[in-house]
């Protein structure tokens, strides 16, 4: 089976946005691929973040991934910093990355605009992000969009390495979805949902009870028109609810939109829906955060597993970059 390869940060609570974006695809790729999955604690350190917090949320992380579907003994599920050959693969490839490169990365522009001090994790990351990638010999990395400029540098230092230090590593491919969910925030549906940049009432976690997901729906934002219609640049937050509708139901948001003439009816809906899905999540996230050891054992397994994986295209980079085998 092909390889593939995902990290998601250590949010803490994951919300429907991971969930319909990313997570779903996860557990659909791991019945048909050899998959990895790893939650990198490390690039959550590029900004600035309680040490405790930082913590519980990589727990949290991890008992969401698995209540919705995940299976350990199926995929190999890990926390990044428990494997080092992410660090040190990270900073070989550094030694073969420019500056200039790094420089034009987008989000590195982004989060570092009108700072007067930024981070140089924020700077290296998508570095360190290949190095994720290449450890495992992936295959197929499934991606966002936003995400497709960190593979193309994951492929260019593969093939610049490849090309100074002969054949070490497999050159990934970005699995991009040809129709991923999109999920927008509630109450700005000009943004897309983030528990750390969004607003509490627009975010639904998937833990979220019946009656919270309930609350937020109906008081999602919409517009002053009343008819129905899927048009993300006039309607945005319109068309954020059928996006979820769609989601939720496998149907095309157009497809939806046609049978309804109001929006109270498509919020209920909506509810309906997400209510349906999101419940036996909950109640599993509920039953693995009482049982704490279940998760960390399977951690445990995870890493242990990684670190098998990753050995050998480690061994291949420090073997053809001039470093001395290691004693034993």
């Amino acid at each position: 089976m092909a390889r593939i390869f995902s990290g998601i940060q250590p949010s803490g609570d994951l919300h429907v946005g991971n969930y319909f974006g990313a997570v779903r695809q996860w557990v659909a790729g791991q019945a048909v691929s050899d998959a990895v999955y790893c939650i990198v604690d490390l690039h959550a350190l590029t900004l600035d973040i309680d040490p405790a917090a930082l913590r519980a949320r990589t727990v949290d992380t991890a008992i969401g991934l698995v209540a919705s579907g995940l299976d350990p003994d199926v995929c190999t599920l890990f926390v990044q910093s428990h494997v080092p050959a992410h660090t040190e693969l990270a900073w070989l490839l550094e030694c073969t990355a420019s500056y200039g490169e790094l420089r034009r990365m987008t989000q590195f522009k982004d989060k570092g605009k009108d700072q007067e001090s930024v981070r140089a994790s924020l700077l290296t990351y998508p570095v360190l992000m290949a190095a994720d990638i290449l450890l495992y010999d992936t295959d197929r990395v499934p991606v966002g969009d936003d995400q497709r400029q960190h593979i193309e540098l994951a492929r260019d230092l593969a093939i610049r390495f490849n090309s100074r230090y002969g054949d070490t590593f497999v050159v990934p491919e970005a699995a991009i979805p040809p129709r991923a969910a999109r999920v927008m925030d509630l109450q700005r549906p000009e943004n897309k949902m983030s528990k750390s940049t969004g607003t509490p009432l627009g975010t639904i976690a998937i833990a979220d009870s019946a009656d919270e997901i309930a609350k937020k729906v109906r008081r999602a934002v919409t517009d002053t028109e009343s008819d129905v219609r899927y048009d993300p640049a006039a309607k945005p937050g319109v068309a954020n609810l059928l996006e979820l509708l769609s989601a939720a139901t496998g149907e095309e948001p157009d497809t939806i939109a046609a049978r309804y003439h109001a929006y109270g009816p498509l919020k209920a809906d909506v509810v309906e829906a997400l209510v349906e899905l999101l419940t036996p999540v909950r109640a599993r996230i509920l039953e693995l955060s009482d049982d704490p050891a279940t998760v960390s054992a399977a951690l445990e397994k995870g890493a242990a597993k990684a670190g098998r994986l990753a050995s050998p295209a480690l061994d291949r980079a420090r073997a053809a970059i001039g470093l001395t085998a290691r004693a034993g």
